[in-house]
């Protein structure tokens, strides 16, 4: 038997229910820019990078193109959250290899105008059925402090159980400092 290959990739291009997930581009960077934004009040309570500068163009830019690295080494993979018809941008998600072997975690927001509209759950369960699905994937992890709700709703919704609560420090204003750690695992067959 041959062993999957190190840093196996997922599609470029994803469609879920209700949403279609793709690969951010430069040319994103000026619509992400605007629902960073848009939403900055929103954010500022549990993203450390939700930033005035955040919310420019040339910012969204230039973390794209860092971005370019991750996806070519295996390690990250940030894809624009788009509605069916992919005329809006609802937010950015993402895939990292960041917590050990055989585990990658999912972060995501969502445009404060499309939250609570089942636009995260659609986004997170697309984005979940595809990294199980990689060779080198045997769960997935979701991280969110303590104090934010809606993002803990999102794992609990989807099956996800709470392996545990760790604390971590206060990155933003909104956190206490614990984060709660979701945890899926692929299903043994």
């Amino acid at each position: 038997m041959t062993a999957p290959p190190p840093f196996a990739r997922p599609p470029e291009r994803i469609v879920g229910e209700r949403v279609v997930l793709r690969r951010n581009r430069v040319e994103d960077g000026e619509d992400i820019a605007r629902a960073v934004g848009a939403s900055l009040e929103h954010l500022e309570p549990w993203m450390p990078w939700a930033t005035p500068e955040a919310a420019t163009a040339e910012a969204q830019r230039r973390r794209i193109v860092d971005g370019t690295r991750g996806w070519d080494e295996g390690t990250d993979f940030v894809y624009v959250v788009l509605t069916a018809d992919e005329r809006t941008l609802l937010g950015t998600v993402g895939l990292h290899r960041r917590i050990g072997p055989g585990g990658i975690e999912i972060g995501y927001w969502i445009h404060v105008d499309h939250a609570g509209r089942g636009y995260g759950t659609a986004t997170v369960r697309a984005l979940t059925e595809v990294a199980l699905a990689l060779p080198d994937v045997g769960r997935v992890e979701i991280h969110c402090d303590e104090a934010n709700a809606p993002s803990q709703a999102i794992p609990r919704r989807l099956g996800y159980r709470l392996d545990r609560t760790e604390a971590d420090g206060i990155s933003a204003p909104g956190e206490v400092g614990r984060s709660m750690i979701w945890v899926l695992e692929r299903q043994r067959s």
